[in-house]
């Protein structure tokens, strides 16, 4: 096992990073939560959160960054 050097990532890339992905997560858990509690619109509605938050995650990225 090898270190990695991440000192060419910018300070913004990495907070972008860590926000984005810390929604993502959030909303796909709190959808299984809800499905798990049987509210499967708020669920959904979750569930739908997750996959925009990642297509403009994407965006972002290759508008700035690429």
């Amino acid at each position: 096992m090898s270190l990695v050097d991440v000192s060419s990532v910018s300070a913004s890339l990495f907070i972008l990073g860590i926000v984005f992905i810390m929604l993502i997560f959030g909303l796909l858990s709190f959808g299984i939560l809800r499905m798990f509690q049987q509210r499967f619109r708020m669920g959904w509605f979750s569930f739908g959160g997750a996959v925009v938050s990642f297509i403009v995650f994407m965006i972002i990225l290759n508008k700035w960054y690429l």
